[in-house]
């Protein structure tokens, strides 16, 4: 439960459909709010919230999903989803390559495998390991696939992660890899928000719901035990036990020959992690770096990227570096570290990778990618070399295939307009081949990509991409779509986007991608410049590219329309609220609204670093400057804007749209909502659900755009 994987997580976005579930445990309810009309409508499976979601949900339908040009655009994002020309994204497990793959004749997917030789292949052939579609038949369950993790070094034994709808929260069961059965009377944990880790073929670590008390204020686990197979889970024996406070516990064993060791980590919060060495006497041993670090332990090799300027043995290394040590050394108490990067202001680090013998980097400068191979050497002298540059204004990511075994990477290299390419090779062997092609999903040689800046309300340079048709005449006039996240430290890099060609850019529509503060486009410190106080640093930057492209005459309020999901909900909700202005439709997408209450629905403890405690007075004082639930006005002209959630959301929740629709609604304003009872998060349990919401998305927005 890495933290960058964490935020990843977080950011999924969106769509989803039909059928209700219990829903997970959330935390306590924080007191009443008198001033709240719409406290009813937080009962997430009430038969009175539900009608009243259905009555939403048919309004809606009714007024931009039943005609023609929907359902024509429903059904050309639908073939984009389900098309086998896609390229089937692998991971190396044992011999193996696996791929988790829906398409129409399997909506809720295929988990299956092919060796190397076979991917190389235009059409592979493919073993399936799981068919959902029959398992889900068979079993009566709506299951949503939520990966497996596999011992090695044999690789035999799995366990496998199902979702009822879609939810965070799944089942785990053991499944035998090499008959393709589930384990009869193997480990099995009940549906529940789980972390579980392999320890060896009789033992894992298990942090789960255990009962009573043993969740934290964010609705994770907050003990982790050691189960021992055949035993009763109650009879597992606590490794750590964490606070009620804190935002999770887990633990893991490193299998990695040679070097096996036990680690627990605790977050403390979403930005603050202690991480314990285990020895075989149970003792912890905390890895003494600062809590807000992320660290990574590979082979001999301790890697640490300070989130803060960190000093240590009379040295500053600089917030959003990269440095290296051995780790038994720095566990003995010794300080000798190498710098193996080090951020400018136009150059961070967007992740890193080992293959047997090299570490790869990942690098962004002002968003545009680089990949960076390092060796490790004695005394600290890495050789470092560039892996190759990505065309301009795109994105090039290369992963290590096997950190065990070889020295093999994948690289995926792909723009708004270039379709991505999936490349093989091995590092210090030649030149990589080309393995894959995505198709072209719609015709990209009459849009053109372009990079801009706009400046800030501070005075900071905030880069956007824009892809607009060639032909664009900056008159004003041209519907323009401009999407945003700006939270987690998460970067929007250039993407291939089917549905963004098919749906905004043949009609003739602008699309616009802003890297607002909040996001990780140049490392840790573009984050924390919009956290908790800072917050409205990124819905200024947000309205500074509006604004910019208002003033190029690209387009104009009328025209200009914005979109967000999770922490780019919460974005749209500020944008409506503060800058009605600028736009003339908004889409939020499973967000985040109400932030007086957000610690207590679903798992919003667990973000408080990122935004702020409302229950402290004096940090309400700031949050409820950007709480747009808290900041509608009767007499303020507002966009029409659509709200879009999930009843299966158990991260945000359903209630934060649910609550900010029927306010809108009640003060008169042109406020629209739907919300699929399937998806989790993301909003849609398979490709038919998700091909609505996003056609519902662009069809509402183009509507009113146009």
């Amino acid at each position: 439960m890495h933290r960058r994987w964490i935020a990843l997580a977080f950011a999924l976005t969106f769509c989803g459909m039909t059928q209700a579930y219990d829903t997970p445990k959330t935390p306590p309810a924080a007191p009443a709010d008198t001033n709240d009309e719409n406290l009813w409508l937080e009962d997430i499976d009430g038969a009175k919230p539900l009608d009243w979601v259905k009555t939403q949900n048919t309004r809606t339908i009714s007024k931009y999903a039943e005609s023609q040009d929907f359902k024509a655009l429903d059904a050309r994002i639908l073939e984009v989803l389900d098309s086998d020309a896609k390229i089937p994204v692998v991971s190396k497990i044992g011999d193996h390559f696996y791929n988790f793959w829906r398409d129409k004749e399997h909506p809720k997917g295929l988990w299956r495998r092919t060796t190397l030789a076979e991917y190389r292949k235009d059409k592979p052939a493919w073993e399936t390991v799981i068919d959902l579609d029959a398992l889900a038949a068979s079993e009566k369950e709506n299951w949503v696939w939520h990966g497996a993790q596999c011992l090695k070094p044999d690789y035999r034994r799995c366990l496998v992660s199902l979702s009822r709808g879609g939810a965070d929260a799944d089942v785990v069961r053991e499944f035998d890899l090499s008959n393709k059965t589930f384990v009869k009377d193997g480990f099995t944990l009940p549906e529940a928000k789980t972390l579980v880790a392999w320890i060896d073929d009789d033992h894992l670590f298990v942090a789960t719901d255990f009962g009573p008390g043993s969740m934290t204020d964010s609705s994770y686990a907050r003990i982790v035990k050691e189960w021992k197979r055949g035993t009763p889970l109650s009879s597992a024996k606590t490794v750590y036990e964490g606070k009620k406070t804190d935002m999770s516990i887990w633990a893991f064993r490193d299998r990695t020959p040679g070097y096996e060791r036990d680690f627990v980590s605790r977050a403390l919060e979403f930005y603050s992690t202690e991480t314990f060495l285990r020895g075989k006497d149970g003792k912890l041993t905390k890895i003494d770096v600062p809590s807000d670090a992320e660290t990574d332990v590979e082979r001999e090799w301790l890697l640490i990227e300070p989130r803060t300027a960190w000093t240590v043995g009379g040295t500053t290394y600089p917030s959003g570096s990269l440095l290296a040590a051995n780790f038994d050394d720095f566990m003995a108490g010794k300080r000798e570290i190498t710098v193996l990067f080090t951020p400018d202001a136009h150059t961070s680090m967007a992740g890193h990778s080992w293959t047997r013998h090299h570490l790869i980097l990942n690098l962004m400068h002002d968003v545009v990618s680089e990949v960076r191979i390092l060796t490790p050497a004695a005394k600290g002298n890495w050789k470092s070399e560039v892996l190759s540059g990505a065309p301009a204004l795109s994105t090039m990511q290369a992963v290590g295939v096997d950190a065990d075994d070889s020295d093999a990477y994948f690289l995926t290299v792909t723009g708004y307009l270039q379709p991505t390419t999936l490349y093989y090779g091995v590092l210090g062997q030649g030149d990589r081949e080309a393995l894959k092609h995505s198709p072209s999903f719609f015709d990209a040689s009459k849009f053109a990509v372009s990079q801009h800046f706009a400046t800030s309300k501070d005075g900071t340079k905030v880069p956007y991409f824009e892809i607009a048709p060639k032909a664009m005449k900056a008159d004003g006039t041209n519907p323009t779509l401009v999407y945003g996240y700006g939270g987690f430290e998460i970067p929007l890099q250039p993407m291939y986007s089917a549905g963004v060609g098919r749906a905004w850019l043949e009609k003739g529509g602008v699309y616009v991608v802003a890297n607002i503060r909040g996001g990780g486009e140049y490392g840790p410190a573009w984050h924390q410049a919009a956290l908790k106080a800072n917050r409205p640093r990124a819905y200024e930057d947000f309205a500074a590219v509006s604004q910019d492209l208002i003033d190029r005459k690209i387009t104009s309020p009328k025209h200009l329309g914005m979109m967000g999901g999770s922490n780019g909900g919460l974005l749209a909700g500020n944008m409506l609220t503060k800058y009605p202005q600028l736009y003339g439709a908004v889409v939020s997408q499973v967000a985040l609204l109400d932030m007086k209450r957000y610690p207590h629905m679903s798992a919003g403890a667990s973000w408080m670093a990122e935004y702020g405690d409302p229950d402290k007075p004096e940090e309400w004082k700031y949050i409820q400057t950007f709480s747009p639930y808290h900041n509608l006005h009767k007499g303020t002209k507002y966009p029409p804007v659509l709200f879009t959630t999930s009843t299966r959301d158990d991260r945000v929740g359903p209630v934060h749209a649910r609550k900010m629709a029927a306010r809108m609604q009640a003060m008169g304003f042109d406020a629209s909502f739907y919300e699929n009872i399937e998806g989790g998060h993301g909003a849609a349990a398979d490709n038919k659900q998700s091909a609505f919401m996003n056609a519902l998305a662009y069809t509402y927005l183009w509507e009113h755009l146009k």
